[in-house]
């Protein structure tokens, strides 16, 4: 039987040595062209190509809004954000170009690093969604590398809206292409929004004064 480690098993130098261990979103999508060229599986290499396309999508198109800019110039110390992830995944394609958007408006208070869900087992059994490994997910961790927050798979609305498909045998064969159709009308104002609640739960940690 598989061991599951739970998120009180790790310790802050376990995730200081994930975030070590970690790359950035341009290695990603380096790692992700040669996993398109190299995968054995026609199948994943199918969504690979897809996801190249959804990335690129929302990287022409998404605009951090006045909101969450202003609130990115109030933070006020360093954070680290772990992402887990796989290159096949169409929520971490829909998600991710965000979340690097965010990091490289931060000005250097968010540091994004990116880990492979099948590479890290450990730390993706602490993360599980209702036993599920779904991804991507993002621990956020504060200079020290404690957790203050964490997110996903998905954004609440379309979780929602995943778990109702699913739910009906009728609707379930066809629920990712509900899915990504959510994803192009919300523009991703239902992540950014999440994001914002995010930062605040990092600010909120510091101001009890749980950092030093």
């Amino acid at each position: 039987m598989e061991a599951y480690l739970r998120q009180q098993d790790l310790i802050n130098q376990d995730y200081c040595q994930y975030i070590l261990q970690g790359i950035d979103y341009n290695q990603y999508k380096i790692n992700m062209l040669e996993d398109l060229h190299s995968n054995p599986d026609d199948t994943i290499r199918a969504y690979i190509k897809l996801n190249q396309s959804r990335m690129h999508r929302v990287e022409n198109t998404y605009t951090l809004s006045e909101d969450i800019t202003n609130q990115l110039k109030g933070l006020r110390h360093k954070m680290y954000w772990l992402v887990i992830t796989e290159h096949w995944c169409g929520d971490a394609a829909q998600n991710l170009p965000v979340f690097n958007a965010v990091a490289e408006a931060s000005n250097g208070k968010i540091e994004m690093k990116l880990v492979y869900r099948d590479q890290n087992p450990e730390l993706m059994n602490a993360y599980l969604t209702n036993g599920t490994r779904s991804i991507p997910k993002i621990i956020q961790l504060d200079r020290h590398f404690n957790t203050t927050g964490i997110w996903g798979p998905r954004p609440g609305a379309a979780q929602k809206l995943v778990n109702d498909l699913k739910s009906n045998p009728e609707t379930a064969p066809g629920y990712a292409n509900q899915l990504h159709l959510w994803y192009a009308k919300d523009k991703h104002k239902s992540l950014e929004l999440e994001v914002r609640n995010l930062l605040g739960r990092a600010n909120k940690f510091f101001s009890n004064g749980q950092l030093n």
